[in-house]
């Protein structure tokens, strides 16, 4: 006989097992989000020339001027082949801060796992058209696969588990590597900024989105296994523009899930500075617990808790990536 778990004072029975010729797949593993948080860790705004957690002195970042129209767009590729680094988190985050300050961006969920969809809340398995449909079928065009997300002027091209085949099928198409940069084109002119999702991994998916990319923005976990493996992430840039996109740079190193408690978090940053100078944004994300809660709620922190610690950083990082 089962005994029920206890959390939070509350008693609740164990889930039963699946019934017998159920597939483990059926079972239903979504979490319930709660309210938002009605008091946020409100902390004092650091200032232009104080000392930052970089180790550096903070340099003056001038409020977004508003603009006129949108368009063209510049497309940024989140990347990093390491996973659990923080890479759809910031998409989401940075993106609704740019749309804060006026800024119409498309958010382009290019993993087949589908994580920027799902913490936009949305099903990605319920999708009848997803980006795969846009690459794969001349008939579906990607205006006919945006969608509208809970955040005004952001929108979502949605991806699911049926974009791990294009990897495949495009081994044998001529300019494979440029069928993501032909797939925005149509709606370049209406965004001012498109942030590309990228799987954890170096395939032919992530080099699609960096042959489309003006910038590279590469979140890095303040972790010593996240810092081995920029050098070949930097390698592989390198590589896309020498011999397909000679207009790709590196945007910023972002430090991601940094704990200023740890010596080792620490550390890391600063051997990250020392490596990379001045690429590395001001900018740091803390580890906090809100950013689960907002994916569960299908939220960015910004609209989830607009007065956190990791809200005003990403309003912070928009600002950053304006500047540049």
């Amino acid at each position: 006989m089962s005994t029920p778990e206890h959390v939070e004072g509350r008693a609740y029975d164990a889930p039963p097992p699946p019934s017998p010729g159920v597939p483990r797949a059926s079972v239903e593993l979504s979490l319930a989000p709660h309210a938002a948080p009605q008091h946020d860790e409100d902390g004092p705004d650091q200032q232009a020339g104080e000392i930052g957690p970089t180790g550096r002195a903070l340099r003056f970042t001038p409020d977004p001027v508003p603009v006129a129209q949108h368009g063209p767009a510049k497309i940024l590729a989140v990347c990093n082949q390491k996973g659990g680094v923080g890479k759809t988190t910031s998409t989401i985050n940075l993106g609704a801060s740019l749309a804060e300050y006026g800024r119409k961006v498309l958010l382009v969920d290019f993993d087949p796992q589908g994580a920027l969809s799902v913490g936009l809340g949305i099903h990605p398995h319920q999708l009848d058209n997803t980006i795969y449909n846009v690459i794969m079928e001349r008939a579906v065009g990607v205006q006919d696969v945006i969608m509208e997300t809970g955040v005004e002027d952001m929108h979502l091209l949605p991806s699911n588990i049926d974009l791990s085949a294009a990897e495949i099928q495009l081994v044998s198409e001529v300019g494979r590597e440029h069928t993501l940069v032909r797939t925005l084109r149509p709606v370049i002119d209406q965004y001012d900024y498109v942030l590309v999702d990228c799987q954890p991994s170096l395939g032919l998916l992530t080099v699609n989105a960096l042959a489309a990319a003006d910038g590279v923005l590469i979140p890095l976990e303040c972790e010593f296994f996240s810092l081995r493996g920029v050098a070949l992430l930097i390698d592989t840039i390198e590589k896309v523009r020498e011999r397909l996109n000679p207009k790709l740079d590196i945007t910023g190193i972002l430090a991601t899930m940094y704990d200023p408690r740890t010596l080792h978090s620490r550390e890391v940053m600063a051997r990250v500075v020392e490596a990379f100078g001045d690429i590395v944004f001001d900018t740091v994300i803390n580890r906090t617990v809100r950013f689960p809660e907002t994916t569960v709620a299908g939220e960015p922190i910004t609209k989830w808790a607009p007065r956190s610690a990791g809200a005003k950083a990403y309003r912070a990082l928009a600002r950053e990536v304006i500047a540049r």
